[in-house]
């Protein structure tokens, strides 16, 4: 009697954790790649600690991080995942403005920016490239990005907002939040002399004159959803 010949081993499924401090977005996402053949949720979290946790725990296939993490900063934990974890992808997936925010992550060390608008079919395209180590993005960011190459255009001429760093930009955001110089030094783990440091490049690099009007235009930014 010939011997039934092995089942055909199955392909483990990739494993994907979510970095969001959002919890219905957090749901939605894991419902979103569980319904996805070959990929799974390997947990879903609301912090940076959270985050790394979890990664050294067991390093998952892809890390899915939120630029927003409440008073934290998407773009840091992207460039802790890269520093310590250098074989973990990671996909930035947020609200904020692309134009503003994509080139950012992808320098901070990300594979991918997906903006909310742009789930279900959209998210899952950017996640099965990152996962083939591929960079995914969208046709308007390879657009401007080939722009720039051929004009020699830097993201400055743009907008001034996007001459500032990405520490001043993440003290624009707190600002525009309501948060005080001291707050903020708090938040970054920096002293208030640093915090100050930056509000004055932040001034000089957007012209502003006074306290009053940087509060004014980086509460108009907050409010423009461009950093939600």
């Amino acid at each position: 009697m010939s011997a039934v010949p092995d089942e055909p081993s199955r392909t483990a499924p990739k494993t994907l954790l979510v970095v969001d401090d959002h919890p219905l977005l957090r749901r939605g996402l894991t419902a979103l790649i569980e319904s996805e053949p070959g990929l799974a949720a390997h947990g879903a979290v609301g912090t940076r600690v959270a985050a790394l946790e979890a990664i050294r725990k067991m390093p998952p296939d892809l890390v899915i991080v939120d630029l927003a993490l409440g008073d934290e900063d998407g773009l840091d934990l992207v460039k802790e995942i890269k520093t310590r974890y250098p074989d973990v992808p990671s996909l930035v997936l947020s609200v904020h403005d692309e134009t503003v925010y994509a080139e950012r992550a992808l320098g901070a060390g990300a594979l991918g920016y997906v903006t909310k608008q742009q789930l279900d079919e959209t998210v899952l395209a950017a996640i099965h490239q990152v996962l083939a180590g591929e960079t995914y993005m969208s046709e308007a960011l390879q657009r401007r990005l080939a722009r720039q190459y051929i004009g020699g255009r830097t993201l400055e001429a743009a907008s001034p907002v996007h001459s500032l760093s990405d520490r001043e930009l993440q003290v624009f955001r707190l600002v525009g939040q309501g948060r005080t110089t001291r707050q903020i030094a708090g938040i970054l783990s920096r002293s208030v002399k640093t915090i100050e440091s930056h509000i004055a490049h932040i001034k000089n690099k957007l012209a502003i004159e006074s306290a009053a009007e940087l509060a004014q235009r980086a509460t108009q930014w907050v409010e423009a959803g461009r950093v939600g």
